[in-house]
């Protein structure tokens, strides 16, 4: 199965960018994935292919329209609607021609972009991520539970954001942030996303393993790394690096994982501490049960 990513932006020669070389490169040019952008602007129904308007109430900046972005976004996840410009789904005639900065015209394209070979299907059953840093902070098990799905529909947003009547008109869109900070668009924190759930496909990195040894697969930070020369500016390998002894490397390991997440990332500490705890007092509820 092919994973399929749908982005849905204002700027589609952004992608695949990154994701054309190396690991992502490599895995889209063998079919393990694939990717489709969507032109928000190609669904606006004036002549300006308007896509936002000032804040109601006041403020600086500008909104990004619900209408068109439902129509863009309805265009994918809709059976039927012809992916294809603003009339196929209800909302207007689009044009027939797009005006260049110089003023020349060209025919109006097409609005979906394949990678190689054609989009996914209308209605296909994919998560459907809005970037924003109003939403949920993504994590790594939301990023293994997308990559082993078949695919993701990304909406990148722009200037001051979403209208939020797109998420009360549909609510099965997930808002989510990449980090505690705010980007010039959604369109890097969609690279970052794909990236991190491309490298999860099966056959994309070389050793099965190397997706689980890491920050964040088992709560924790992942332990510090090694390698030639033994010595380096005075400093050298860690003694137990080099012993060969397996038991005690990964003690080591695992004591520096904890060590290093307790003293870098509090928050995640608490949460595996949490976790930790929970089960065991659960299994003492469940022995207890029978003689109460």
């Amino acid at each position: 199965m092919t994973f399929a990513a749908t982005i849905l932006t204002l700027y589609p020669e952004m992608f695949p960018g990154p994701l054309g070389v190396s690991l992502a490169g490599r895995a889209m040019a063998e079919g393990k994935w694939a990717y489709e952008t969507v032109q928000i602007r190609d669904f606006a129904t004036d002549k300006h292919r308007t896509v936002d308007d000032t804040p109601a109430g006041g403020g600086a900046g500008m909104v990004l329209k619900c209408d068109v972005l439902g129509r863009a976004l309805d265009s994918v996840i809709l059976p039927g609607t012809g992916r294809g410009t603003a009339d196929a789904v209800g909302g207007g005639e689009a044009p027939s021609a797009v005006q260049d900065g110089d003023g020349s015209e060209h025919p109006h394209l097409p609005l979906h972009h394949p990678s190689d070979g054609p989009p996914p299907l209308a209605g296909e059953d994919r998560p459907i991520l809005a970037m924003t840093p109003r939403g949920r902070p993504i994590t790594q098990q939301r990023i293994r539970e997308l990559a082993a799905g078949p695919g993701v529909i990304i909406l990148c947003g722009r200037f001051e954001g979403f209208d939020e009547r797109l998420f009360e008109a549909r609510p099965q869109i997930e808002q989510v942030s990449l980090a505690d900070i705010v980007l010039s668009g959604g369109e890097m924190a969609a690279l970052t996303i794909l990236d991190a759930c491309i490298r999860l496909l099966p056959g994309v990195m070389g050793a099965p393993s190397s997706g689980a040894e890491e920050s964040y697969e088992n709560g924790l930070l992942e332990y510090p790394h090694y390698t030639r020369p033994q010595e380096w500016e005075g400093r050298t390998i860690p003694e137990v690096l080099r012993s060969g002894d397996h038991a005690k490397i990964a003690a080591w390991r695992k004591a520096r994982s904890e060590d290093d997440t307790r003293s870098r990332r509090p928050d995640l500490w608490e949460r595996y501490e949490g976790a930790r705890v929970q089960p065991a007092s659960g299994a003492r509820r469940k022995t207890k049960e029978p003689d109460q």
